[in-house]
């Protein structure tokens, strides 16, 4: 299986993370960002902004799809199984906010857009993911210590 230059099954996986983001997000409009690291909030962002927009655009990948039908499968039961998990403990999040389920929901996206450059050979995503990870995990961790 091969992807045209836009990627609709990514499209859909961005949006399915991003709508409890957006509801939290109303939910709690006054809430701030309270790490005070210019540096990790800018790698947060640009980690993020890029991987939205890889993984629904292949920039610099010549061949878009999967080696093999296993890699297929991989893409459809890893992403499906970690889409769920992001949706069901940002509804357990929603009940309760806990330490733990912060620092899930800063990892399972960043899984997610590795995953998927990694399956898909898109280099640029896996690293873009690689640091939105290593700047959503900071943040969140130094957001949940300003709180404590």
């Amino acid at each position: 299986m091969e992807f045209g230059w836009i990627n609709l099954f990514g499209a859909v996986i961005v949006v399915i993370i991003l709508i409890p983001n957006i509801i939290y997000a109303f939910k709690n409009k006054g809430e701030k960002n309270l790490c005070t690291n210019k540096a990790m909030n800018i790698i947060e962002q640009i980690g993020r902004y890029a991987c939205i927009i890889l993984m629904w655009l292949p920039l610099f990948v010549w061949k878009f799809g999967f080696a093999h039908v296993f890699e297929m499968l991989l893409y459809f039961i890893g992403n499906g199984t970690l889409l769920f998990v992001y949706l069901f403990i940002f509804a357990l999040y929603f009940e309760k906010k806990t330490k733990g389920r912060a620092i899930i929901l800063a990892v399972l996206p960043a899984c997610i857009f590795l995953l998927n450059g990694l399956l898909l050979r898109h280099w640029l995503l896996a690293g873009f993911a690689i640091l939105f990870a290593i700047g959503h995990i900071y943040v969140t961790k130094k957001n949940l210590e300003a709180i404590q």
